[in-house]
């Protein structure tokens, strides 16, 4: 068994938008909620994060405070939005709500210009999961990343299809615990576990 905790960044400077591959680091408020979000009995041994500052930045800390090793991985970053990058929703509903819309309704298929497509996303987050739960089998990780690969992973843990990501409610500096194996024909099998639990 493999424990994986995965840690959304907390609020990020400029306020809530389509931030994707923008590399804003956390504000005050930020670096708070997400050492608040961390359990007093929670033990990893290793922490892979997306090397976006909201991110890593939190994570080295982290690393230095605890003595834990840490690496960047880019396949942790969020979904790349393309011409939305960096704007809010308000932006986007005064200049084309409908395609703002189709979006809320079918990520799947309504993917905005220029973005990575969510099946590219999903392509590259279980990929990183699968490799990291086959390097690191039987360890407890803290993968530090942001709420488009975490709704990714929670589909899979929950059998879920990731047209249906956006229903799920990740908020910033949330903590959500998966564990899981992995089988000899290559794949993984992953499973929420209970919060309270170390």
């Amino acid at each position: 068994m493999t424990f994986v905790d995965l840690l959304r960044h907390g609020e990020a400077e400029g306020g809530p938008r389509y931030r994707g591959s923008s590399d804003d680091p956390l504000t005050a408020e930020g670096w708070a909620r997400m050492w608040a979000a961390l359990p007093e009995n929670a033990h990893w041994d290793r922490i892979v994060s997306s090397p976006l500052a909201r991110c890593a930045g939190f994570a080295r800390e982290l690393s230095r405070r605890r003595s834990l090793p840490i690496e960047l991985n880019q396949d942790l970053r969020e979904m790349h939005f393309g011409i939305w990058e960096g704007r809010t929703a308000a932006d986007l509903a005064a200049i084309d709500a409908e395609a703002l819309i189709r979006f809320w309704q079918d990520p799947l298929k309504c993917t905005p210009p220029g973005a990575e497509t969510l099946s590219q996303l999903q392509s590259r987050t279980l990929g990183t999961l699968k490799a990291v739960m086959t390097q690191y089998r039987h360890q407890r990780l803290l993968l530090i990343t942001h709420g488009g690969p975490i709704r990714i992973l929670l589909c899979q843990a929950l059998g879920k299809p990731i047209e249906k990501s956006l229903q799920i409610e990740v908020q910033p500096a949330s903590l959500h615990r998966l564990c899981g194996r992995t089988h000899g024909d290559g794949s993984i099998r992953v499973r929420l576990r209970d919060p309270g639990k170390p």
